[in-house]
């Protein structure tokens, strides 16, 4: 079963500095049908200001991904962290414990645009941490590249959480497939451009909860799609 949650039915914040889509509720968007998708908590797709961002804040007991899509993100956090994270970048805090962090648009010029994600770990109290890895565009055109999982196998990125989340760039006509073993469901995020997901189509922004499915089929419908897929515990 396929479930989408088109684009335009996000929950939206915009503060002038800030402008944001909710697949999930998140803040002062509520919305009792879409809290999450098994571990998977909150898909933000922000777009924020040059030299603007979200000020020193706290968070606690949740894995915080990071993907950027243009731009540069710039991170401070309480563990002596700070780090600039580009397309390609993908960051993991694991805020565990607790964690306060900031994050700002490191350019002057230039605004930036990604998506921020949160993963309810496996288990509470964790030691904070920080990781982030870089994966080319090599490594995503035309295949599921891992670049999460809980072992941080493949040269991934560690999720304290039975989740292996991979990344791909497909031009039209490119198809991956990925199989959903007995047990498991999937996230599919569109980032950009437009995919077919089986017999569905998906455009940016566009997201689809995916079960009882043993085969995902991707298919790029536009010159320059870019796709996360989660695939997680029931």
């Amino acid at each position: 079963m396929i479930t989408i949650r088109p684009a335009h039915k996000r929950g939206m914040a915009y503060f002038g500095w800030l402008d944001s889509r909710h697949t999930f509720s998140f803040g002062e968007y509520f919305d009792p049908n879409h809290m999450g998708f098994a571990a998977l908590r909150v898909i933000n797709e922000d777009k924020v200001a040059p030299a603007q961002g979200f000020g020193t804040h706290g968070h606690r007991d949740m894995e915080i991904i990071s993907y950027v899509l243009d731009g540069a993100l710039e991170h401070k956090d309480s563990i002596g962290t700070g780090s600039v994270i580009r397309p390609g970048d993908v960051q993991r805090m694991s805020a565990g414990t607790g964690i306060m962090h900031s994050e700002y648009n490191a350019s002057q010029n230039d605004p930036v645009h990604f998506l921020q994600i949160w993963i309810l770990p496996e288990k509470k109290g964790i030691e904070p941490s920080y990781e982030q890895k870089a994966f080319t565009e090599t490594e995503k055109r035309g295949q599921l590249r891992l670049v999460g999982s809980r072992n941080g196998r493949d040269g991934s990125i560690t999720i304290h959480q039975d989740v292996d989340l991979y990344a791909t760039l497909l031009h039209e006509g490119e198809t991956v497939n990925h199989t959903l073993d007995q047990g498991r469901v999937a996230w599919l995020q569109v980032a950009r451009g437009a995919v077919q997901l089986n017999d569905q189509t998906l455009t940016a922004g566009d997201g689809a909860a995916i079960s009882n499915e043993s085969l995902i089929t991707l298919r790029g419908t536009d010159k320059d799609a870019e796709v996360l897929l989660f695939d997680m515990a029931a």
